[in-house]
Formats: C-alpha cells, structure tokens, sequence
C-alpha cells in the first residue's frame, strides 16, 4: 500500500510514521521518502486499521495509491471494487487534469479522485452503494474528449505501469485524432484559398465548411464542459470566436481561428506524448533478466522482476547490475553513471553496495538482493518523475483564465446591446441588432488568440535556430521568470570525459617516458581512465613501448610487463600498499587530489619504487565560467549540485565562481531543488538520468544537447550545442518573449476597448469593426515577428532588471 502524508517533511516525521504503522503490525516493513512525502507500506494489516494509527499519530493520509500487485485478473463491472484504476488518454496539459476532476467530483459516490497527468493514470473510490456504475464514468471522460480503459490492476509501482505504456503502439503525430484534424483542416483552408483566387462567390462557402467541420468537435466538447460544470472553458471561447465570426460573414478569420487552435491542441498532445517517453525510458535501464545462484550453486537464468531479497545474483564484466543489493563475493569498477550521472567507475569489493542498471565493467560479481524491483534505486527514479511531473502545475494558459470572466461578459453585453434600447428606449431592432453583431466582431477574440501563440512561435522559432529546443509556451514563459539554476556538474559544466591534466616524473625519468610507461601498461584497459592516458600520449607523439602479460587486479590497479620490467599503475591507496612513498611524493599526490584531480600511480613492482604519476580530471567546458559570469549580470543565481566527491566540486565551482553541493544522490538534489523552491523560481540543468527527478521538479528543467535521452525526454528545454552560455541565452529569449506578449495583449485589449465604445455610441460601423480586428491581428503578428531578430543574451542582458540572490542553501 501507498500513502501521501503531507506532514511527514523530514527523517523525525518518518520515524513518528513508522512507529505508528509498526504499532498495528509490528512485522509491517515501511519505506518512508520525505522529500515526495510518499510511504510504502507491505502489513497483514489492513488500510482503514494503518489510515487510523497514522490519524492518531498526527499524520493523516491525504490519499493513497492502490495496493501494489505484480498480477490481478480482470473482473467483471459489476463486480468491480470500490477502488479502481484506468488509463485515460488524450490530456495534453494540466487545465485537462481540472476539467476531469471536475467532472467526476459532480458524479454521486465518487471521491479521492487522484490523476496522474504524466502516466495517463486515474485513480478513484467508487462507494459500493453508489449508483454511479463504472459505465457512467466512462462515459463522462469520452463525453470530454479523452479516451479511457478501465483496468483492476492497479499497481502504482514504478516501472510496472509503464511497461502496458510501452507496449501499447506509439502513434506519430499525423495518426492520432488532432493530427489528423490538423491535416484535414490544413487540406481545406488550401483549398479554400485557391477557389477564392479564381471563383470569388465560393470561397466564402469552402472557408465555411472549413469553420464548420473545424469547429465541431470542439463545440461539442464546450457542450460537455458545459454540463459538467466548467462552462467557461477555451473551448466555449474559441467556439464562439469562430461561429461569431462565421454569423458575421468573416468566414475565413474564422477558419483561421480553427485551425491555429487546432495546431497549437496538437503541439500540446506531441509534448506531452514526449514527456511520458522519458518514463518509458527509464524503466528499461534495468535489464529484463538475471543470473540466479541456487542454494547448490546452479546458475539459472531468471526474470530480473521476479527476483526476491537476499536472492543471489552473478553479474559478469558488461552486464547490467539487475537489482540494487550488496557485493558478497569478488571486486570490479562499476559504472554508475546511469544513477549517479558521474563517468568515472568506482572500485567496488565485497561488502559494497551496488545499484541496478549499473554497468560491471571488469570483474567478476556475486551479489546479495536487497530490495525488490518496485524498490531498486531505478524505480524510485520514475516513481520521483511521476510525482514531480504529476504534482507540477504549469502556468495556465491567459486566453483559458481570461475566458472564464470575458466570454460570458461580452456575450451578455452583446445581448443586452441588441435588447435593451428597443425595449427600453424604443430603438430600432435592426439598428441595435447591427451595432451588437458589430460589438461581437470587435469583442471576438481573434487578436488575442492569436497575439500569445505569434509570439511564442517566434521565440521557439528563433530559440530552434539558435541550438535551443523549448517545449512548448508554458516553459518559455518560466524559464525567463527563475532567479536561481542549480547545474549538475559532470557532462553539464565539465565535458564529461576525464582528461590528463598533470604529468610527474619522481625518479630521473623524464615525462614523457613516465606517460609512454603508463600508456603501455593502460593499452589492454577498457577503463575510462586507462583510454583517456592511452589517448593523451598518442596526441603527444610518444613512442609507447609494448606490454605483454598484462592483467588486472579489480578496482585497484592493472599490471603488465614492459621492456623486462615488471609494472603496475594504480590508485594511491593500492600504490601506499605496494611501494614506499616517500613523504614528498605523498604530499605531491594529495595537492593534486584536492584539487579535484584522480591520481594514478606508476609503480616499479621489481623494487617496490613509485616511478611518477599521472594526474587527471573531467574538466570544465571552454565556456563554463562565461555561461556562469553572463547569469549573474542578468541577476541569476548559479548553484552545482553533483554526486562527485567534495574536492572535486570545490575545485570546478570555485574556478567558476558558484556555489556548490556535491556526494549528492538524486532525492538528495530532489530535496536541495525543493528547498530552493520555497524562496525563488529555479531551474535545473543536467544530462543524466540521475538528473531526471531534479529536471521534473524544478520549475524549469533544462537538458544538455549531448545528454541522455532520459534527461532530454523529461526536461523542458534542452540545449542541442551542449554550451552553457546558452542557458543565459535561453533566459534572455524568455524575457524578450514575454515583453512582446504582454505588449501584444496590451494593445489588443485597449483597441478592443475603445472600439466597444464608438461602437455602443453608434460612431462606427461593421465595416470599422472588421477593420479594427483584422488590424489588430496584423499588428500583433508583426509585433510578435520582431522576436525573429533576437540577438541573444550578450544584446539583452543590459536592459534587465537587477534582480536579488535567493538565499544560500
């Protein structure tokens, strides 16, 4: 079972939480996560008996997710459970998600409605009296447009759910409902165009097919928003906007009304058909089987989803590690750069812990399950996403917030126009029914629908072009509103390969001898390490000797013999071991090291004498401390979070000048973002997958071009040139946008206005009223256009407002 407990904000609350489950089972075992205020609970006991303890203890669930299950059959609908759980296609943002709840809260017996817009998931509790049938339900989301499949299995594990996701066949663009509207519309504007140009008197009428067939379905979709208690929604406003002025005769301003809304419906679904593969890619870095050790010491090979605690596993040099757990016999360098983001493998020997879906790269593995599948460091991952992404509340389009007051406002001015003064004052009918067509004219909105999306394509437009890839309105208008950005260090600021940055020769050798020494031994390595010396003294022209008899002491050094000698290289710790430092070279390796550096010693192993070092880092990018230099001129505040080591992160962040917080896991970086949240808008800027949960919860979350796809998927910009330059860039586009948006807006509200008013008075005409609109809509397009000149941030970054710094962490 799953819980959310909103109190339970920290490791004391956690405690309180499991004392209070363990007090009705003591046998309960409970997994507390108080950065996403989550807890799972597996107890014989039962929900209402754990929901009790918790109130008592002073932390009351405010939901909870279905029991987890890795297998339920299919039951009937009129047997289903109070609980139920279905996959609901179709919602493109989050006014969808309020549009559903609202729905369904109106229906009679149904409560703790929970939808997750990410994973397409709805949750519910039917009451078993309840005269609502599952039916009805079903038929009131398609009512709303969306599709949905009703399913008993409601396992909210992560990883479980998404599998049926990945299975289920990836429409492209085109092929889905809105794609194929976008086409068929698109078919018939063109065609409307051409007849115009030759037969005058019929375009009007193919424009008014285009006007109808457009606007159908959304109008039928207001019908039921209507009913279901949301009458006021964008799509009653573009309704009618189109029909008004389709009545009026400007049917192909209508027609162009249609299908901008229609595109811009489509550009929606394709994000977030996008956002949700990155969920799916997650959950397939664990690899789908495992080599099981029987207790007689058989190997078989299993299911990776099947294996249970304190099973044992044999994992050889390449494979996946298929669960998290703990070496108990045997010593390799694991990549864990899939968890962590860092490129560098670490040593691991027994005892160790080992997470899954990291890589093995040299020995040989024997390895002790400790948690399941739902609960490896991976699943924790999606299931961090999922909440992240489910709980982040974009900001809501203005057309859809301004329509809830100014759609019924001048559709009851209009009427009001039209009747009053005749009854009142004894008007003309026809008059006033011409002045209050005109007002709908004037009143339609076109301008403003048309205002915010020009300019925002502008700024995608000009942001493509630039290397900047911004998905979609809502994150272009944030990006440029954060005063804090929080950067993950490896593969963001540094290039993300180690790079030889010192050479030191501690006998009468010379340097380059001690590089081509340490070349020859390294040449049979498939270590990032070993491949950055080879590949440092072959762009230096050394002559590297060969080596024969070369083999490998796991996670400590590699040996080889090379021109009679028997050689090794190693770490500090291995090198302490097998020669005798002298407290000179000593000293050498420990200011390397606190410089952020990994130190590689070259030992003679014949007689036990340190020969010299080799020194190396994963550097900062060429245009790291100008990207970071030009933020804090425009009032940003920079901050690197990494899970590398503390002299590491010293090293960089104070050659670039930020902030810093390093040995970082992901819900460490999770709960550092939260924090800063509390007092700034931020974003995040990462490449790997341990960034994923970071990128879904920060405000904005800002991918590297040359990162993971994970990263890519989950954030909602990326930058496709990798340079952290433009990041200030990306911010500086956002602000230039929004200014455009709000000039738009300005003016084709005050236009409105005052022609609302000459119109009233009888001043102007339909024909004025025509002109007034179209103008306005011309004017906001060129205006929206001018984003096209965009210079970057260097031109811009002058004219923006200081800003204050967010508080440190």
């Amino acid at each position: 079972m799953r819980f959310h407990i909103e109190d339970m904000t920290c490791g004391g609350c956690a405690g309180n939480v499991v004392k209070a489950i363990q007090s009705v089972d003591p046998n309960a075992e409970v997994i507390t996560e108080p950065p996403t205020r989550s807890v799972q609970v597996t107890s014989s006991a039962t929900r209402a008996q754990l929901e009790s303890a918790l109130c008592q203890a002073g932390y009351p669930p405010r939901g909870s997710d279905a029991p987890i299950a890795k297998s339920v059959a299919p039951i009937p609908a009129q047997e289903m459970p109070p609980g139920l759980s279905m996959q609901v296609q179709g919602m493109d943002c989050a006014s969808c998600v309020g549009k559903i709840e609202t729905a369904l809260a109106r229906m009679p017996g149904v409560s703790d409605i929970r939808l997750n817009f990410a994973t397409e998931r709805l949750e519910l509790t039917l009451a078993p009296e309840s005269p609502t049938q599952l039916g009805d339900i079903k038929k009131t989301i398609k009512s709303l447009g969306f599709g949905v499949s009703a399913s008993t299995d409601q396992s909210a594990t992560p990883g479980i759910g998404t599998d049926d996701q990945a299975a289920a066949p990836q429409l492209r663009w085109w092929q889905t409902r809105k794609g194929k509207q976008v086409v068929g519309l698109g078919i018939l504007m063109a065609t409307a165009y051409a007849i115009a140009l030759f037969f005058l008197n019929y375009g009007t009428w193919v424009f008014g097919a285009a006007v109808v067939v457009g606007v159908f379905p959304f109008a039928r979709k207001a019908l039921a928003l209507a009913k279901s208690g949301s009458p006021f929604s964008i799509e009653t406003l573009m309704s009618v906007a189109a029909l008004g002025a389709l009545f009026i005769g400007e049917a192909e301003e209508a027609a162009a009304v249609v299908f901008l809304f229609s595109v811009g419906e489509l550009l929606e679904s394709v994000a977030a058909g996008r956002a949700r593969a990155g969920i799916r890619a997650l959950a397939s870095l664990v690899p789908k089987t495992a080599v099981l050790i029987d207790p007689q010491g058989g190997q078989r090979e299993v299911p990776a989803a099947s294996l249970d605690v304190n099973d044992h596993v044999l994992v050889r040099p390449g494979d996946r590690v298929s669960a998290d757990g703990v070496i108990i016999q045997g010593a390799s360098s694991l990549d864990e750069s899939p968890i962590t983001g860092e490129s560098i493998p670490l040593a691991k020997a027994a005892g160790d812990n080992v997470f899954a879906g990291s890589i093995n790269v040299d020995g040989v593995l024997q390895i002790r399950v400790e948690k399941a599948a739902a609960d490896n460091t991976i699943s924790r991952i999606i299931h961090l996403v999922e909440q992240a992404q489910a709980s982040k509340a974009p900001t809501a389009r203005f057309i859809e917030r301004f329509s809830r007051y100014y759609t019924p406002a001048v559709m009851a001015i209009a009427a009001l126009i039209v009747v009053v003064p005749p009854l009142a004052m004894g008007g003309d009918w026809g008059t006033w029914l011409y002045r209050g067509l005109a007002l709908l004219l004037i009143a339609c909105p076109c301008a403003l629908v048309l205002s915010t999306p020009a300019a925002i394509a502008s700024g995608l437009a000009v942001g493509t072009r630039r290397g900047l890839l911004i998905k979609g309105g809502n994150a272009l208008e944030t990006i440029g509103r954060v005063s804090t950005i929080a950067f993950d260090k490896t593969g963001t600021l540094t290039e993300g390969k180690p790079r030889v940055t010192d050479v030191v020769a501690f006998t009468s050798g010379r340097e380059d001898e001690i590089l081509a020494l340490a070349a020859s031994v390294e040449s049979g390595s498939n270590h990032p390490l070993a491949k950055a010396i080879v590949s440092h003294a072959e762009a230096a022209n050394s002559l590297i000797p060969a080596a024969s008899h070369a083999y490998a002491t796991a996670g400590k050094a590699v040996h080889a013999s090379v021109a009679g000698h028997k050689l090794a290289i190693g770490s500090p710790i291995y090198a302490a071991q097998a020669a005798a430092l002298t407290q000179g070279q000593r000293a050498r390796i420990e200011a390397l090291q606190h410089d952020g550096k990994t130190v590689s010693v070259l030992l003679d192993e014949q007689t036990r004498e340190a020969l010299g070092l080799v020194a190396l880092r994963d550097e900062p990018r060429q245009d790291a401390q100008e990207g970071v230099a030009e933020l804090k001129a425009m009032g940003v505040r920079s901050v690197m979070l990494t899970g590398d080591n503390r002299l590491t992160a010293q090293a960089i962040a104070g050659h670039l000048g930020m902030e810093w917080e390093a040995e970082l896991l992901p819900q460490d970086k999770l709960r550092l973002i939260d924090e800063m949240k509390r007092s700034a808008k931020v974003a995040m800027v990462g490449d790997g997958i341990n960034d994923a949960p970071a990128l879904a919860t920060a405000d904005v979350g800002i991918a590297m071009g040359g990162g993971t796809d994970v990263a890519i998927e989950t954030a909602d910009a990326a930058l496709l040139k990798s340079r952290v330059t433009d990041v200030a860039h990306l911010v500086a586009l956002s602000r230039a946008t929004m200014a455009n948006i709000h000039q738009n807006v300005i003016f084709a509200l005050g236009l409105k206005a005052v022609f609302l008013i000459t119109t009233v008075l009888g001043v102007t005409g339909l024909w004025v009223a025509v002109m007034a609109d179209t103008g306005a809509t011309a004017i906001v397009t060129l205006n929206a256009l001018r984003l096209l000149r965009f210079k970057g941030a260097a031109a811009t970054k002058h004219h923006q407002p200081r800003m204050q710094p967010a508080s440190v962490l």
